[in-house]
């Protein structure tokens, strides 16, 4: 068995806002996240738009920090450690955001985008930094000349390429991959799976890939986690999810997929409802009133996540007859 780079239990975030009326009220982003993410692997986490995938990832790489839980990193607990003993551990996970435009500071060439974490850590001279920061960008498909420009003379692409680049100056463990192709055209999209793919093997790193689009997870994870209202549902390997999936959300999104097929293109049937406010969460499965096979048990009593062969983990009072 692989060994162990990353482990959350019962990790919570929250937030307070204000309810209708100026009332304080507190919203629960990510709520008794228990999962293992394994040296090597890829890691995919999908769901629909506000479930929490990117509040979790952002806690994964320690730039928000948890409400409660339990977060180890290659062994070490980052629970009540403070900003100085916290630094070293950043290294270790890094994350690639969504839109390239907001995640790279216009005013600052390449280089300096690329040479500052190290430069943060009192890494190399300054030849040495940027030597680094020009052999990564060969890496990721650019070129060394390309540490002059600044980010609004880049494409789209190229400026995803630059955050690839920069998220493994500081040659981490993990890298935290939130929605990384879906700001980009579609014709760039599987370069840049393409190049996740070879850099995973070439620096020998493991994934969490954040993404909504089922058919890119489908292609590039090992294991597949689904969430609902801040809460994993299910979770097993990608093959044994996308065949036998065992809770009705999962489900539901495989079948809003569109499929071509000989003759005609099936739609796809979209999952009904929408869901539940996290300022105001029903009582039992927070999937109960979307859920067309929901009883009066999933009204009442919320589900806990388990396993008849520790692979496959679901969330779901009607796992086994539906499966």
């Amino acid at each position: 068995m692989s060994e162990t780079l990353l482990a959350a239990r019962g990790l919570g975030r929250s937030f307070s806002v204000r309810r209708p009326q100026g009332r304080p009220g507190t919203v629960w982003a990510v709520r008794d996240v228990s999962l293992e993410i394994r040296r090597g692997e890829t890691l995919g986490l999908v769901g629909e738009s506000g479930c929490g995938k990117s509040t979790l990832g952002r806690l994964l790489a320690l730039l928000v920090p948890s409400t409660c839980g339990e977060l180890e990193i290659a062994g070490r607990s980052v629970v009540g450690l403070s900003r100085r003993r916290l630094k070293p551990l950043r290294r270790c996970v890094q994350m690639v955001f969504q839109d390239p435009v907001s995640a790279l500071n216009p005013r600052h060439p390449v280089a300096a985008i690329l040479t500052e974490p190290l430069r943060n850590y009192g890494i190399g001279t300054r030849s040495e930094r940027l030597e680094r920061a020009a052999a990564l960008l060969e890496a990721v498909g650019l070129s060394g000349t390309d540490l002059r420009r600044y980010p609004h003379e880049l494409s789209g692409g190229q400026r995803q390429r630059v955050a690839l680049a920069r998220a493994l100056i500081l040659d981490p463990g993990l890298v935290v991959a939130d929605e990384p192709v879906s700001a980009l055209d579609v014709s760039i999209r599987r370069q840049i799976l393409d190049l996740l793919t070879d850099l995973k093997e070439r620096f020998g790193l493991t994934y969490l890939f954040i993404g909504h689009d089922l058919a890119v997870v489908r292609q590039i994870a090992d294991r597949v986690a689904v969430m609902y209202l801040g809460r994993i549902v299910e979770l097993a390997p990608r093959d044994r999810l996308f065949a036998s999936p065992a809770h009705p959300y999962t489900r539901a999104l495989l079948e809003a997929v569109p499929r071509l097929g000989t003759g005609k293109r099936s739609i796809g049937r979209a999952l009904p409802g929408d869901p539940a406010s996290a300022l105001d969460p029903p009582p039992g499965c927070p999937f109960h009133p979307r859920c067309r096979f929901a009883s009066a048990i999933c009204r009442s009593i919320r589900p806990e996540p388990y396993s008849a062969d520790g692979i496959h983990w679901v969330a779901c009072h009607h796992a086994d007859a539906l499966q």
